[in-house]
């Protein structure tokens, strides 16, 4: 949510909710890919933790928090919050398949490095260990110019340091590489993407 509220050029969380792309986005994530393979910790219903989230915390304008704080250190987070999803799914035998806001959150988190908004214009990224790295095997990636892409997604999906398993061993890469593609073509095409994959 936080990368793409930064690639859409929002400053606080409760404004990104009234987002319908971004709101169909955690939507997703949480209700229809996350919590079908959640163990319940039997404390608080993990439904009822989802529904208090999405319709109390996230829309509250009262908590004035901002996606440039949250984006913070994403390659820390990532892993946990994604990687351990996708290893669940794994393990549960589930298709991989059925993910649509998984693979897109990195390749959203991918596009976000370039440091360009869905306008075009300079973007400043937020702090993280790994950024310089990561922008630095991104080398070559232009915003505005698909073609640009030559393969340069692979090592880092592969990087289990990230997200706890090498995804290029998974029919998610593809997919990431393809969302990260078309979220190069130009002004607008962040949103476009949104639209077209969550209706």
């Amino acid at each position: 949510m936080a990368i793409f509220g930064c690639l859409l050029g929002y400053a606080r969380i409760s404004d990104e909710m009234r987002d319908a792309g971004i709101a169909a986005l955690v939507r997703r994530l949480g209700y229809i890919e996350g919590l079908p393979v959640v163990e319940d910790p039997l404390i608080i219903s993990p439904r009822a933790f989802l529904d208090e989230v999405f319709n109390e915390r996230l829309p509250n304008p009262f908590l004035p928090d901002t996606p440039q704080r949250i984006a913070s250190d994403t390659s820390q987070k990532i892993g946990i919050r994604f990687g351990n999803t996708i290893k669940r799914y794994a393990e549960l035998g589930r298709d991989l398949g059925g993910l649509t806001a998984v693979p897109l959150v990195i390749a959203g988190w991918m596009r976000y490095l370039l440091g360009v908004d869905d306008k075009g214009g300079p973007m400043e990224v937020s702090p993280d260990p790994r950024r310089e790295e990561l922008q630095r095997r991104l080398s070559g990636v232009i915003w505005n110019d698909p073609a640009s892409y030559s393969g340069q997604l692979v090592p880092i999906l592969a990087d289990k340091s990230i997200f706890g398993t090498d995804l290029t061993q998974t029919s998610l890469a593809g997919r990431i590489e393809k969302y990260f593609i078309s979220m190069l073509g130009g002004a607008g095409a962040v949103r476009g993407v949104l639209a077209d994959l969550l209706p």
